[in-house]
């Protein structure tokens, strides 16, 4: 029987993470939780998950910041990134745009609302 595998939720929204991390539970992932960029790569550095899936919009440390800290990192560059973000369709005034999150260096987008299918799909497709 193999590892299950390590997926780190991240977003300063609880209400979802407890929702993703519940469906990655139900799938038999183990699941480690940060609310903000700073505690999850503390989080990443010690835990190394398989799997982070990473909002942009965060207090301390925004989710682009997080995810070029990972792939620009020898130790953890192999770890897959998913972004999740609702800003390009809610604010209209902001840097943050579906287009800027497909061109970073994450392994995968999700926009907001997620589709929670989807996303149990993408990381199935990471861990495997």
């Amino acid at each position: 029987m193999s590892e299950k595998k390590l997926i780190l939720v991240v977003d300063d929204d609880p209400d979802l993470v407890e929702a993703v991390s519940m469906k990655l539970e139900a799938k038999s992932y183990r699941v480690e939780k940060a609310y903000d960029g700073v505690e999850a790569m503390d989080k990443i550095k010690l835990e190394k998950p398989a799997v982070v899936i990473l909002d942009v919009m965060m207090p301390r440390k925004n989710g682009w910041e997080v995810c070029d800290e990972i792939k620009n990192s020898k130790e953890l560059k192999d770890i897959a990134v998913v972004l999740l973000t609702a800003v390009a369709d809610s604010v209209k005034t902001t840097s943050y745009t579906h287009h800027d999150g497909k061109t970073t260096l994450a392994d995968d987008y999700v926009p907001k609302p997620i589709d929670l299918d989807e996303l149990m799909e993408i990381v199935g497709d990471h861990c495997s």
